[in-house]
């Protein structure tokens, strides 16, 4: 029997996550795994009516504290809803943003209270910590680009390109701080060359699911 595994797709706008979360779902269900792939702010009902909140409106509509909260207000539902079942179940979970997009969003490119966040982490988050995440870099200059070509409007892509270079910054801390869980891709390569690069990382954790 099969047991689960939880891996987060984390990054700054532009860096290709959701095309490489779709192709790494796929290739996973072709090899026989139960795939569940999910997305925040979002991922259920609630967390998906409280992802409106987060993503629209002026870039200053929400203050920091405001948006760790509505964050980790739509995670619970999240996984109370999506991710802990799934685990449950003994399938394979793909969730595009997770914990550290607060930690980077809202903790270093927002300068926000991390105490926080790990206070909040600790109560919410819990145990149900990925087995693996991957942390997409990229010159931030590059994926917004990306993003305005691909239509994208949020109010986190208008926030300015210092936002996006502490950002990319936060994202490296977060790497570093949790090493043991954290593999960094490179963004920059071809759809190809970055999905190879996914897959290398993903391979060693298949061996703990059965």
């Amino acid at each position: 029997m099969k047991r689960a595994l939880f891996i987060t797709f984390e990054g700054g706008e532009g860096t290709g996550k959701s095309t490489q979360t779709a192709l790494l779902a796929d290739r996973l269900r072709e090899s026989g795994h139960q795939v569940v792939e999910t997305r925040e702010p979002g991922g259920s009902p609630d967390a998906d009516a409280i992802r409106q909140l987060l993503v629209s409106g002026e870039t200053g509509r929400w203050s920091v504290t405001a948006e760790i909260l509505l964050n980790y207000a739509a995670r619970e539902s999240h996984l109370h809803q999506t991710i802990v079942p799934a685990l449950e179940n003994g399938a394979i979970v793909i969730c595009d943003r997770f914990a550290d997009s607060t930690r980077a969003y809202q903790g270093y490119a927002g300068d926000g209270d991390h105490n926080l966040i790990e206070q909040l982490d600790r109560k919410i988050v819990g145990h149900v910590q990925p087995n693996l995440t991957l942390v997409f870099d990229l010159d931030p200059g590059i994926g917004l680009e990306r993003a305005g070509l691909r239509g994208g409007d949020d109010r986190f892509e208008r926030k300015g390109l210092d936002f996006h270079n502490r950002l990319r910054d936060g994202y490296l801390a977060v790497a570093g701080k949790f090493s043991d869980r954290c593999s960094i891709i490179d963004a920059s390569g071809s759809v190809d060359m970055v999905a190879a690069s996914v897959w290398q990382a993903v391979v060693p954790h298949l061996g703990d699911t059965g």
